[in-house]
């Protein structure tokens, strides 16, 4: 089995899909490596570093992707997958972050080219597959990264601090989500002195939120159900978000400093912050919007800018993960390699037991079809009544 590690053709995609540790780890199960040059450089990966564990190098894209039975990357969402599959001359595996629910003519092409493919955003979230779940792993270093840029572009500092020129007060910081990222962005906020509430519509949160150090703000609103599959927030009506921006107003005006990370797969986020309430905090506030890459948590955000607004600093950053690029590469390479074992069996082989929960609902395509039930609804595609139970890639 030989399996191919692409480079990142985007030039704000710094990461790789696996590391040299990872390769060292997996070539005990009998799988061969070609890397194509340079695919780890600005992960702070050398060519060398990877030859030195037995990977092949090769400098042409094109011939690792037309090599490899299995294929890795880290960003195929959008026209990379187009552009990827348009390298691919036989029939791989191919994996990585699809973004899958959105342009989903993308993958009825796939399908009709052949090729298999996992997306990595959809492994479900249960006890067993923690390991190969990439959602938390670039959440939890996304949260880490906006509070630094943050405190990057704010004009006050983190921390207390007693002087002889005076006393500074510590800043307060407001996290709107208490997901993975918003926990992070919490606890990072908190071991850097600030003051730090947080808020999120799941009541079950309120524990998690305590447990980082935090403040819970607890808003005086009533929903039907607020959590949904996988654990994230469900998405609410207008009234409901209508009568929580009002409620949220006299917080944020309280704020130095506000992260915003309310997402829900497939939809637009959810506008918590309107331009109105904007007017409302202090001059010299910060956002950090890491909803903006699907419309903002902030109706002024503009995804990939640094804008003003009123006398508030919003920032909409783009692809936040990859400026760690080294530990994102690290936490999605085990993510990769922690499946790519459940992948191959004793001889080395790839198989795909469609009787296992992890595979039927993280792979998309698969012998000519859209595999994955959810996708097809979405399509409106009738459902399979049937997959193989377990089906060999070559």
């Amino acid at each position: 089995m030989k399996i191919g590690l692409a480079k990142e053709p985007l030039a704000n995609e710094l990461r790789v899909a696996l590391t040299p540790e990872n390769i060292t780890h997996l070539s005990a199960t009998g799988a061969t490596f070609v890397v194509e040059a340079g695919a780890g450089l600005a992960a702070g990966f050398s060519d060398q570093d990877y030859r030195d564990v037995g990977a092949q190098i090769n400098s042409s894209a094109q011939a690792v992707y037309q090599q490899a039975d299995i294929l890795l990357r880290v960003n195929l969402s959008g026209a990379m997958l187009n552009q990827a599959a348009a390298w691919l001359e036989t029939s791989p595996l191919l994996i990585g972050m699809m973004d899958p629910f959105t342009k989903l003519e993308r993958f009825t092409a796939l399908a009709e080219q052949g090729i298999s493919s996992i997306a990595m955003e959809l492994i479900p979230r249960i006890s067993r597959a923690q390991s190969m779940d990439v959602l938390t792993s670039m959440a939890t270093l996304a949260g880490y990264k906006a509070v630094l840029l943050a405190a990057n572009v704010a004009p006050r500092i983190y921390p207390m601090m007693m002087t002889a020129a005076g006393n500074l007060s510590p800043a307060r910081v407001f996290i709107m989500g208490a997901g993975v990222a918003g926990l992070q962005a919490a606890a990072t906020a908190k071991r850097m002195g600030a003051v730090v509430e947080a808020y999120d519509v799941r009541p079950a949160a309120r524990e998690q939120i305590i447990s980082v150090g935090a403040k819970p703000v607890e808003l005086a609103l009533e929903a039907d159900s607020t959590e949904g599959q996988g654990g994230y927030a469900k998405q609410q009506g207008e009234d409901f978000l209508q009568r929580q921006r009002e409620l949220m107003t006299a917080v944020l005006s309280e704020q130095d400093i506000v992260i915003t990370t309310a997402a829900i797969p497939g939809v637009r986020s959810p506008v918590l912050i309107t331009a109105e309430m904007v007017g409302q905090m202090k001059p010299g506030a910060v956002i950090v919007d890491l909803a903006s890459e699907r419309g903002g948590n902030c109706e002024l955000t503009q995804h990939g800018e640094v804008v003003v607004e009123q006398g508030v600093t919003i920032i909409g950053p783009d692809n936040i993960v990859a400026t760690v690029a080294h530990h994102a590469s690290q936490m999605y390479g085990n993510n990769i390699e922690n499946l790519l074992h459940h992948l191959l069996n004793e001889q080395g082989d790839c198989e795909l037991d469609f009787d296992d929960e992890i595979i039927q609902q993280a792979v998309v395509t698969h012998g000519g079809e859209i595999i994955n039930n959810g996708l097809r609804e979405r399509l409106d595609l009738p459902p399979l009544a049937s997959t193989p139970l377990l089906e060999e890639v070559a």
